[in-house]
């Protein structure tokens, strides 16, 4: 009996998923950029929508360090390259010379299209930066509303549903 005991936690504890053992990857979380395809200049909805950015990546970033299968690197150094790059979707990888320059293994980028003043979609992926360069993980999802509220949904969501989704293969490269 004591033996079945036995068997019976050790198959329990070698079923237990590598990620939750694994070392978090270092990682640059570059977050979302925006894209307005509406090109809406009314001056309180620009300035708006630069504070739901900012909100929604330190929504991403606070994810990211939660999942604990990464952790952030710090790109305060490289602040000034990023800014001068910027953005990102538009570059062809260019980012992914800062995130190694960083001593990132990870990238975390993504983008926030408003399509209009009613859809919105986000997509977010994460990729090695080993070259070449792979996607680990990506996701995107269409919200409805241009809201501090909606934006972080669609964050949470995405995260949740797609980039840290249950029964993904460990990102370790």
């Amino acid at each position: 009996m004591i033996c079945r005991g036995f068997l019976a936690i050790l198959l329990l504890l070698l079923s237990c998923p590598v990620t939750a053992l694994a070392e978090p990857v270092k990682t640059a979380v570059f977050g979302f950029e925006f894209f307005d395809d509406t090109m809406d200049a009314r001056p309180d909805i620009v300035a708006a929508q630069k504070i739901w950015l900012a909100h929604a990546n330190a929504e991403l970033l606070a994810m990211v360090v939660a999942s604990g299968e990464m952790t952030p690197v710090d790109l305060a150094p490289l602040a000034s390259r990023i800014t001068e790059l910027a953005p990102f979707y538009k570059c062809n990888g260019c980012e992914e010379d800062l995130a190694r320059a960083a001593g990132a293994q990870l990238e975390v980028l993504g983008v926030v299209r408003k399509v209009s003043n009613l859809i919105l979609s986000f997509s977010l992926q994460v990729r090695e930066v080993a070259t070449p360069a792979r996607v680990l993980r990506a996701g995107q999802v269409e919200i409805r509303g241009n809201t501090e509220e909606s934006w972080l949904r669609g964050v949470r969501y995405l995260m949740k549903n797609r980039i840290l989704a249950p029964g993904q293969a460990p990102l370790a490269p």
